[in-house]
């Protein structure tokens, strides 16, 4: 008996924003949706800046220069918010 696989293809395709929502279409034909306010960066960045992002890790990765914000697919499709920074006081 032969089970055929269809390989996962986590690379990114395109990515967008609507009011509350990051959303990134992948090269195997899902996409990810994840709240902005995971991603204090993105929900403070202008739209200007949201459209200005670039693959990275080899398609892997989204990064926004103008905000230096770095996401991963596998941290998006793992559900994953940005970490929470600690203000030492």
């Amino acid at each position: 008996m032969t089970i055929l696989a269809r390989v996962a293809d986590e690379r990114v395709l395109d990515v967008r924003f609507n009011e509350h929502s990051l959303v990134v279409d992948l090269m195997d034909g899902r996409t990810i949706a994840a709240p902005l306010a995971w991603y204090p960066r993105l929900l403070r960045a202008t739209p200007h800046q949201r459209k200005h992002w670039e693959r990275a890790g080899g398609g892997y990765g989204i990064h926004w220069p103008e905000i230096d914000e770095d996401l991963s697919t596998e941290g998006l499709l793992r559900g994953a918010p940005a970490p929470m920074r600690v203000v030492a006081g």
